[in-house]
């Protein structure tokens, strides 16, 4: 259990971030949790398997990527403690495996809409975002880059010193600073934590006010997501929950300021209409579509019965 503990409490401070790896590093504490497992039934090994699953989700409400993939972890039928814990091990390690594959394939079609010579800003610290990015680089393309500092937990200066290991001329912005630079960009990729059924986009707070001014200065605005942030709750119309983060990320003392407080949502909703192009790694598919992905690649969880994930 303590591996698994310690790996929800990196996914809730933030020591694991981005959404694949929340996503990736849920899937290996599960198998660990499983590998580890010391039970007599399947009964038993399905309620602590069902535990482990909460404890993880517990971490970040709004992060569809950890429930798709601890959904799909521990999405099993078996008749012995053996073939769960086998169902389980082989489950992590395939979601493991299509998540890297994922986001390599994402690079190789996203990098298509990006020319010698552009300039591309991108938001927050998205791995599908950086690999679009570094495969039109790696592709001999001369591009520049404009990252968003990204408050307040500053995920953009982890984006500029990955660019910067690549070798990519790139330029960092403080988050008020988009519309200044808005009219020389040729392009927007940002990454996803969720997409719903309607297309919208869930991701970073800051993102809508990006898209917004993308749209404004008719700049293109495309975002990087595998199949697995797509939402299938939001096709049952349940809202996705924004996560509120604590005011101590807000590095201002207010301690004497008796009327004042801080609100610190993590994440905001940018409509379908000012998102371009989604790149999943099917295909780059207009936001609409989404309703389709989530019916033919994620459609087992509209049912309430397979494996032992109802229990949750």
């Amino acid at each position: 259990m303590n591996g698994l503990q310690d790996t929800a409490r990196k996914i809730k401070n933030m020591d694991i971030r981005g959404a694949g790896r929340i996503a990736r590093a849920a899937a290996s504490a599960l198998k660990g949790f499983a590998l580890q497992l010391d039970v007599g039934t399947t009964k038993e090994f399905d309620a602590e398997m069902n535990m482990a699953a909460r404890v993880l989700l517990d971490t970040r409400p709004t992060a569809v990527s950890l429930y798709n993939a601890v959904m799909m972890v521990i999405r099993y039928k078996a008749e012995s403690v053996d073939e769960a814990r086998a169902s389980v091990v082989a489950n992590a390690d395939q979601f493991i495996d299509n998540s890297n594959k994922a986001v390599e394939k994402i690079g190789e079609i996203g990098s298509k809409r990006i020319q010698s010579g552009d300039t591309v800003l991108t938001h927050c610290n998205s791995m599908a975002a950086i690999t679009v990015i570094s495969s039109a680089h790696k592709a001999g393309k001369d591009i520049r880059v404009i990252a968003t500092e990204s408050r307040p937990r500053c995920q953009g200066l982890l984006t500029i010193a990955m660019l910067n290991e690549l070798g990519i001329d790139t330029t960092l912005i403080v988050d008020s600073a988009v519309r200044s630079v808005m009219n020389n960009v040729d392009l927007v990729v940002v990454g996803a934590d969720v997409v719903t059924a309607n297309g919208s986009l869930v991701n970073k707070i800051g993102t809508s006010q990006v898209a917004l001014c993308a749209y404004e200065a008719r700049s293109p605005f495309v975002a990087a997501a595998e199949t697995y942030k797509f939402s299938p709750k939001t096709l049952m119309g349940e809202m996705v929950p924004i996560e509120e983060r604590s005011p101590d990320e807000v590095a201002t003392d207010i301690s004497n300021l008796k009327h004042v407080k801080i609100f610190n949502p993590g994440f905001d909703v940018t409509p379908h209409r000012y998102i371009d192009m989604i790149f999943t790694e099917v295909g780059a598919i207009p936001p609409e579509m989404s309703y389709m992905i989530i019916k033919e690649k994620l459609g087992w969880e509209m049912d309430p019965t397979p494996g032992i994930s109802q229990q949750l």
